[in-house]
Order: structure tokens, then sequence, then C-alpha cells
């Protein structure tokens, strides 16, 4: 049973999250119908109408990940500094990829955010399963993700 102050934890992880996804999608609602519409992307690039809901429910589930640690906070200071990092990244990816189109620095980005989510969700592992399991569909769709930045900056070179 959640108490007050738990339901609080949970609601304001979730918000945290998903206000950096609102602030990726400032750059993406901007580009994907325009510049990314126009771009060569690889044959196994999903229709642009399944990112919305994908991450929307990903940032949920980060949130849900985040108010796990956070309930655990003593014995996972790591793991909250390597979710704020993953987190940082995460949404500068979009405003780089997105905001300036700089295909190459972003598949850079996305190297960084991809080793950060590994060690989160190893961190996480030793403080709470369910944080570290509820990071796995968001390492999955960030690994597609960064296959998409790879091919998208190699066929647009």
């Amino acid at each position: 049973m959640l108490t007050r102050s738990s339901l609080t934890r949970l609601v304001l992880s979730i918000v945290v999250c998903e206000a950096a996804g609102a602030e990726g999608s400032v750059f993406a609602i901007k580009a994907i119908p325009s510049w990314y519409a126009g771009l060569d992307k690889p044959w196994f690039s999903p229709p642009n109408w399944v990112f919305a809901p994908v991450w929307i429910f990903l940032y949920f589930l980060m949130g849900v990940s985040l108010y796990l640690l956070w309930d655990n906070r003593q014995r996972g200071n790591a793991a909250l500094g390597a979710f704020a990092i993953q987190l940082a990244l995460n949404a500068l990816w979009s405003a780089v990829f997105f905001g300036t189109h700089q295909l190459f620095l972003a598949f850079a980005v996305i190297d960084a955010l991809w080793v950060v989510i590994v060690a989160t969700i190893v961190l996480s592992y030793r403080v709470s399963r369910g944080a570290s399991i509820a990071l796995l569909p968001y390492m999955a769709w960030v690994t597609i993700a960064w296959a998409l930045n790879f091919y998208v900056w190699v066929l647009n070179a």
C-alpha cells in the first residue's frame, strides 16, 4: 500500500521523467514532419507515429524506476546519480539530433547514453530489482534508436 508520501514521490518521479521527454519532443515535433521526413532511413525504421506513444510509456517506466531508487536512496545514491546522467543525456540527444541536425554528434551522445543506461541498470539491480527491470524496455528502445541514428548518419553523410 502506498502512503501519501510514497504516492507523492511516485508521481514526482514520473513527472520528472515525462518532463525530460517533453523537452525532447519540443525539438522532435518541429523536425519530424520536415527535416526528418526528408532523410534516408534504414528499412527497419518504425513509422513516425510509433515514437510518441512508445516514448511516453518508456518515460513512465523510467519514472517508476526512479521512484524505486528514490525509495531506497540510502542504498542507491550511485544508481540515482547514473539515472540523472542518463536522463540528461536522453534530453541532450533529442536536442542534438532533432534540434541541431548534427547526426554524428548525436551518435556520440547516444553512444554515451547507451553506456550510462547499462551502468544505471547494473547499479539499480543492486538497490531494487524492480527499478532495474523497469529500465530494460528503455534499453531495448535506445538500442534501436542507436542503430537508427547510426544508419541515418551513414545514409545521409
